[in-house]
């Protein structure tokens, strides 16, 4: 299991690639994010987008589930304060393969839990173009070594 101190600044995680389909699109829409650019295929033809899109909160749950099978699930993680910085630059469509990477952007112990350190790591997804369609930072919590 990874520790703190196995996560170098600058470091990248390739974390793999999900591709969107319409169905999977509306179906998490309707349950998540009912707007109809994201829920219903005929309204989204009229909507700004000129079709339907992934919510922007799909294409972070995708990129979480390959955060949590690469990294997460392997590294004493104690969870995260939080994200920021959640940038939704280009629309996901039906058919749009997203590749997602993590890289490290800092590290450092924790100022008030000893045997912990936080983990600042920039998310990059970008479509099969090769567009930046999202980007985020975030941080997580990780159990140290002992010394």
């Amino acid at each position: 299991m990874m520790c703190w101190e196995d996560f170098a600044v600058g470091s990248v995680n390739e974390m793999g690639a999900h591709t969107f389909t319409a169905e999977e699109i509306v179906a998490f829409g309707r349950q998540f994010d009912p707007q109809p650019y994201h829920s219903d295929p005929v309204a989204a033809k009229s909507s700004p987008f000129g079709g339907l899109i992934a919510s922007g909160w799909h294409v972070c749950a995708a990129g979480m589930r390959m955060l949590t099978e690469q990294i997460l699930g392997r590294a004493h993680s104690l969870g995260s304060p939080g994200v920021e910085n959640v940038r939704w630059l280009k629309p996901v469509r039906a058919g749009d393969t997203i590749a997602y990477r993590v890289i490290v952007a800092d590290a450092r112990p924790s100022a008030s839990k000893p045997g912990v350190g936080l983990v600042k790591h920039r998310w990059e997804a970008r479509n099969q173009a090769g567009e930046l369609v999202l980007t985020l930072d975030g941080w997580i919590l990780l159990r140290r070594r002992a010394s």
